[in-house]
């Protein structure tokens, strides 16, 4: 998985980042991942009335240089929903389109109002360079082959819920996934969710076995952290899931790879026949776009294991907690200030 720059690695937590920024899941504390997890229960509790007025009168700016769905409209409808203003720039309806730089085009959001950015980017490291340069709260909605923090938030949140019960949810310690084996399956090279996840979970107790053939899972490209594993063996790790996390083959960056798709899914496809040989109690999540027949079945899908719907709402719901934390940093966990 490809890593944000030295320089910023090295100088990540000593940089003036804006006050509500979420860069890096690296940056998170357990105690800062239990208030966004409270925040998200409280915002969650409230009336429609008292939701829209938590940002009402703020302005949020959506930068996407990469097509998204799930991601942008849940920012999108969670800023609206506490009562701010949104404006969405894509890469094929502006100045990007005509070269214009991440910092320009960040500092224009500024000049024109926007409070805080939501940055999805092609590249590693650029809601750093964003953040650096307006000096605005920005959150990282997926860079390059480096993170997805709130993508990996929402899938702690679904994983308490459904294993712990709502409760759970609401709050955290160092030992609220103790016991708990998460398999993440897939294209882990490419993927900001898998390293995310590896990075978040095991602060929480978890344990992280990942799983894939060596050219979606090359071990010496990985710096694999204490409570994260490689197993090739999908069987056998599946075997030991409490969560199996299938992860899309990212066909788009598999150039070169000569990778054999029958192949893959004969060995790593998540089907009925394999969940229940293996894994019949284990919840089955997938951060989407799902491709239906290649890393995962219809029936698993869809089955009454699977919490696919469910990770879409609460990413709703914990984006909403981002975003109140981000415009009310001062005051975030301190009541309604």
């Amino acid at each position: 998985m490809q890593k944000v720059s030295e320089e910023e690695a090295a100088a990540g937590a000593q940089r003036p980042y804006a006050e509500g920024s979420l860069l890096s899941v690296a940056h998170l504390s357990v105690d800062e991942i239990s208030r966004i997890l409270s925040e998200t229960d409280r915002i969650r509790s409230l009336a429609p009335a008292e939701r829209s007025a938590i940002l009402r009168g703020r302005t949020v700016a959506l930068l996407f240089y990469e097509s998204s769905t799930r991601t942008r409209t849940s920012f999108e409808l969670a800023a609206k929903s506490l009562g701010a203003t949104t404006t969405l720039v894509s890469d094929k309806s502006s100045s990007i389109e005509k070269g214009e730089s991440l910092k320009d085009t960040g500092l224009t959001l500024r000049a024109l109002g926007a409070e805080c950015i939501i940055l999805r980017h092609s590249a590693s490291g650029a809601p750093f360079v964003l953040a650096r340069e307006t000096g605005l709260p920005v959150l990282n909605a997926g860079d390059g082959m480096h993170e997805h923090p709130s993508q990996a938030l929402l899938d702690l949140r679904t994983m308490l819920t459904r294993l712990r019960g709502p409760e759970a949810a609401k709050a955290v310690d160092s030992k609220a996934l103790a016991g708990v084996t998460v398999v993440i399956t897939g294209d882990i090279l490419h993927s900001r969710v898998a390293r995310s996840n590896a990075m978040l979970l095991p602060k929480l107790g978890a344990r992280v076995i990942l799983c894939g053939p060596e050219k979606l899972l090359p071990e010496l490209a990985l710096g694999l952290g204490e409570g994260v594993e490689i197993e090739r063996d999908f069987d056998r790790a599946l075997a030991q899931a409490n969560v199996a996390m299938m992860l899309r083959i990212q066909r788009e960056r598999l150039a070169g790879l000569e990778l054999d798709l029958g192949d893959y899914i004969a060995r790593y496809q998540l089907n009925g026949e394999r969940l229940a040989a293996h894994a019949p109690k284990a919840l089955v999540l997938h951060p989407g776009p799902m491709i239906r027949g290649l890393e995962i079945s219809d029936e698993v899908a869809d089955g009454p294991q699977s919490a696919i719907e469910e990770q879409v709402a609460h990413g709703l719901a914990v984006r909403s907690a981002l975003l109140a934390r981000a415009l009310r940093a001062g005051a975030f966990g301190k009541g309604n200030a």
